[in-house]
């Protein structure tokens, strides 16, 4: 087989990859380890950023999205009692956020694959890039007992943390830089009205918590465990009793309590491998970064990803621009870098981890009341929240 991208991983990176380059005349085919239904299995989060949403409607996805998804101009920081609303549309340029879950997303991105005949592998096996800093790299698998070849111009690799992609780049050629944090986030999803229409942050003497939504009748929420915690441990009851204990007591006594449909446990991971392409190879998503989920900056941060590599193509087939193929770590970075710092800001604000001095609880302390006391401090949180502009290619 031959085609001129090759992308392993069908998760929303790959699937809108896929979709924006068949919009522009480029052919793909993509190669997924799982099968549909697994990759649709997987739940996580949900609010995408201003970016995020129109490249959904550039790729010719957004209508679903536009029709179901919950719009939200606001959300909440409560702490020490209070509650300080954040008000994206006002303190930015009319921006805001779209809470559509991610396996929604995924779905949309499937079925407009299927419907344009796009080749898709599900089950491939023992997937492998080879003659990445060649002209012509290829990519080989494994299907039904047989082993397949595709030769191709470029291979973008949206596999994951734990996919091929970063593997297959010698270890000498990439530098990584890791924080791991104490505990994680233990989730809920239940089929319950949202305590609040807005996401409300909590940063309680007790840990972080976190009340979220998929729709008006089915909610998400978090509260910060240790690292010992094991899902096993956590009952539906006990985990409503301690979310209560971390929310305001308005939002306590209001609080739809349900039989829980989904429960895990998210560890909190800060990644970044440099650089984020070797050769013919790129690395989108989770295979060059992750982030804490404070913030929600890990799917819109891949979706960055996904515009610059979609954008740089769109010039190197368009325009013959095959210099802006090596440009496409450094481009990547500057937002990758962005979005990590506000996650890490973010989560240490409003965590209380087990390794954070007396010296550095107080430093935090002291800039959640500044950023949420001003109209300056408000207007950044705002604007990082809402996700900065993708950077032009030229």
């Amino acid at each position: 087989m031959k085609t001129q991208v090759v992308i392993i991983g069908a998760g929303p990176s790959g699937l809108l990859l896929g979709q924006l380059l068949n919009k522009q005349g480029i052919e793909n085919i993509i190669l997924e380890r799982v099968t549909p239904e697994y990759v649709l299995g997987r739940i996580r989060a949900g609010v995408l950023e201003q970016g995020f949403a129109d490249l959904m409607r550039k790729a010719g996805v957004g209508e679903r999205m536009d029709r179901e998804g919950e719009v939200h101009d606001g959300f909440e920081i409560a702490y020490n009692g209070k509650r300080v609303r954040i008000n994206l549309n006002e303190l930015t340029d009319g921006d805001t956020v779209i809470v559509y879950g991610q396996t929604e997303v995924t779905r949309d991105l499937m079925d407009a694959r299927v419907k344009s005949g796009q080749y898709s592998v599900y089950e491939a096996r023992n997937v492998q890039p080879h003659d990445l800093t060649e002209e012509h790299p290829y990519v080989t698998y494994e299907k039904d007992g047989e082993t397949f070849r595709i030769d191709c111009d470029y291979i973008a690799g949206c596999d994951g943390f734990y996919g091929v992609s970063r593997k297959s780049i010698p270890a000498e050629c990439l530098k990584e830089y890791e924080r791991v944090y104490p505990g994680g986030w233990l989730g809920v999803l239940a089929e319950t009205p949202p305590v609040n229409p807005e996401l409300v942050y909590v940063c309680h003497d007790r840990g972080f918590a976190l009340c979220s939504m998929r729709s008006k009748t089915r909610s998400r929420y978090y509260i910060q465990v240790g690292s010992a915690d094991k899902v096993e441990q956590w009952s539906d009851e006990a985990f409503w009793d301690e979310l209560k204990r971390r929310l305001p007591e308005e939002l306590a006594a209001k609080l739809i309590t349900g039989k829980s449909i989904e429960k895990s446990i998210a560890p909190m991971r800060s990644f970044v491998v440099e650089p984020m392409q070797y050769g013919k190879l790129f690395l989108l998503g989770d295979a060059a970064h992750i982030v804490p989920p404070t913030g929600a900056k890990g799917l819109n941060t891949a979706a960055s990803d996904v515009y610059t590599l979609s954008s740089i193509l769109e010039k190197v087939y368009g325009e013959g621009r095959s210099d802006l193929a090596s440009k496409y770590s450094e481009i990547c970075l500057r937002r990758v870098w962005d979005g990590e710092r506000f996650s890490w800001w973010m989560s240490n604000m409003l965590h209380k981890f087990e390794d954070t001095s007396e010296f550095e609880r107080k430093i935090y302390n002291s800039e959640l009341e500044f950023f949420l006391n001003t109209e300056s401090g408000r207007k950044v949180l705002a604007q990082q929240y809402v996700g900065l502009p993708y950077d032009a290619i030229e």
